[in-house]
């Protein structure tokens, strides 16, 4: 089995065609074409369906693999440049939109200074769609809500997050500092969707307080949720990063007591050794949480 084989699986998984695979791979498409064919030969097994324009299920298994073989091979040449003191190399990281506004910049800065030869390449999403990424090889690390459904996974807490009740003006839950979760018992709410761990986190908490929270909507993603509250549109419940301290609107932040709090830890493959880059952005990205949390409401740290 040949490293050009794979690449040309991955190149035509990620651009669609033979073509655009050969374009990307800085080739002619007959080498594409030839690579594939082989690489068919050997495993006796057709990985694309010529006809439909797409992987095969055999084809799918295998660029899966082939992302991590590569992922090794740059995590290769990261650590012997790391034994002479040159610590470069990609990181991509996963980050939630609610954490990534106060962290991001922080990360960045404290990156670029301590190891300038490291490109971080940063994607906003929730956990349900950093998760698959980050066991597919596309993410090297993501900080996600705990705890992991997926067994392919290894995550350490980094901090807990305090969890607010964001509510209209209007609203009479509006009119208090502080409520009891009682308060919310048949209230229409923005939740998060079904199946999230955010989401199983509400619905333990209310099925053990006896109370019933009832969905106007329910939503994959904080910021859409947090943005449509701050709008007046209904009361929501959010993490408290979501509600960032210079905002200002018809709309108000309000404490529930007994809602649990948000756990957030760096998540990585649990097999596999992560590259030095990959090292060196998880120790960058603890000390920045550390500053963060002393500024940011609603931020404990988990660690010391």
């Amino acid at each position: 089995m040949d490293l050009r084989q794979l690449a040309a699986l991955v190149a035509v998984a990620d651009h669609g065609t033979f073509s655009a695979a050969a374009d990307a791979l800085h080739t002619v498409q007959s080498n594409v074409s030839s690579h594939i064919a082989n690489l068919e030969k050997e495993l006796g097994a057709a990985l694309v369906d010529r006809a439909a324009g797409r992987l095969t299920a055999e084809g799918t298994a295998v660029v899966e693999r082939a992302r991590r073989v590569q992922n090794e091979l740059d995590a290769l040449v990261a650590d012997v440049g790391a034994l002479r003191s040159d610590v470069r190399g990609r990181v991509h990281l996963g980050v939630l939109g609610t954490t990534g506004r106060w962290l991001v910049p922080s990360l960045v800065s404290r990156l670029a200074s301590a190891h300038p030869g490291i490109a971080l390449i940063v994607a906003e999403g929730t956990s349900a769609t950093l998760e698959p990424q980050l066991v597919a090889g596309t993410l090297d690390l993501a900080l996600l809500t705990l705890p992991l459904p997926s067994q392919e996974l290894a995550a350490e807490a980094l901090f807990d997050e305090e969890l607010l009740l964001v509510a209209p003006s209007s609203s009479p839950l509006a009119e208090h500092d502080r409520i009891p979760l009682a308060a919310l018992d048949g209230a229409e709410l923005l939740l998060p969707a079904p199946g999230t761990n955010f989401r199983r986190e509400l619905d333990q908490v209310a099925a053990d307080a006896g109370i019933t929270l009832r969905a106007k909507a329910e939503l994959d993603g904080v910021r859409l949720l947090a943005s449509l509250c701050f709008e007046g549109w209904a009361c929501g419940i959010v993490p408290a990063s979501a509600v960032p301290s210079w905002l200002v609107g018809p709309w108000r932040a309000v404490g529930v007591d007994g809602l649990p709090l948000r756990q957030i830890g760096l998540a990585a493959r649990a097999r596999g050794l992560p590259s030095a880059p990959t090292k060196a952005v998880a120790a960058v990205l603890t000390e920045a949480i550390a500053e963060g949390a002393v500024t940011e409401p609603g931020i404990h740290l988990v660690w010391r």
